[in-house]
C-alpha cells in the first residue's frame, strides 16, 4: 500500500451515524434493564 493511497475509513457522515446508533443501542438496552427491574418481570 502506498502512502498516497486513500485511507480506507468511511465518510465522516457514516461514522457519526454509526456512533449515533451505537449510543441509541446502549440507551434501548439500560432501558429494557430498568423497565424489567421496575415491573418485576424475571429476565429469563
Amino acid at each position: 500500500m502506498l502512502w498516497s493511497d486513500p485511507k480506507d475509513e468511511p465518510p465522516k457522515d457514516m461514522r457519526d451515524a454509526q456512533a449515533m446508533l451505537r449510543r441509541m443501542l446502549v440507551v434501548l438496552v439500560l432501558a429494557m434493564v430498568i423497565a424489567v427491574y421496575v415491573l418485576g418481570v424475571p429476565p429469563f
